[in-house]
């Protein structure tokens, strides 16, 4: 019977950690490059980035499936909407994760290109057409996700399972995410979107560990039922 919490409480921690270490990897391996020109020498890591950030994210749809199953008997209308739009949310950002598949060719051409200015330069530009649909992709889920992250947090708020107070720091922490999207909004190139990844990872953490150890306090608070029954018996 708890199968589901743990494993779905093991995809959320598994996640967060892999996102974590995107970010580590990119620091001290592939760097913040991202022109035409640099992409060479930054192709196997950020292949290697891309995927990771893609498994990550596959790993974040587990919590919310089983969030949504143990959160809709207490609030029947909140738990499934906010479980799907968060889902709606990562396939978003899912869809804007390998960028590098839609843009290898455009580095191969720009290298061949060899001393044509002028080929360069469309080259160049149609890259940066390329980017801004990816970034796009990335402002619309994470202005998406925070969304679905409060809603679970107002549920959780009214499931004994959780709490209030588990509750209310899940509605904190999508506020956070949601604030940083509007931020996004106005100027989807600000760097305000790490905090709003920062957000994400951190939802995951605290409901992931809660997830995990969920049927084991299940668990005790039925084996301290039994051993009351007993004494008084």
């Amino acid at each position: 019977m708890g199968q589901p919490y743990r494993w779905g409480g093991l995809a959320a921690l598994g996640g967060a950690v892999l996102f974590i270490f995107v970010f580590i990897f990119v620091g001290l391996v592939v760097g913040a490059d991202t022109s035409i020109g640099g992409f060479p020498a930054v192709r196997a890591g950020r292949t290697i980035e891309n995927g990771l950030y893609l498994a990550a994210l596959m790993l974040w749809v587990g919590p919310l499936l089983v969030l949504d199953r143990s959160l809709r008997d207490s609030t029947p209308a909140i738990a499934p909407f906010a479980s799907v739009i968060g889902i709606v949310g990562l396939a978003v950002l899912a869809a804007g994760a390998l960028p590098h598949a839609a843009t290898v060719g455009l580095a191969d051409l720009y290298r061949a290109a060899g001393g044509s200015e002028a080929e360069r330069a469309m080259l160049a530009a149609v890259w940066q057409g390329n980017e801004g649909i990816f970034n796009m992709l990335l402002v619309t889920g994470l202005a998406i996700v925070p969304i679905g992250v409060i809603g679970l947090g107002l549920a959780m708020r009214r499931a004994p399972a959780f709490g209030v107070e588990l509750g209310s720091a899940t509605v904190g922490i999508g506020l956070i995410g949601l604030a940083a999207a509007i931020v996004l909004l106005v100027d989807p190139l600000s760097p305000i979107a790490v905090i709003g990844f920062f957000a994400l990872i951190a939802f995951n953490l605290v409901v992931g560990w809660r997830l995990y150890s969920l049927p084991r306090d299940v668990e005790r608070i039925a084996r301290a039922a039994v051993l009351t029954e007993r004494s008084v018996g």
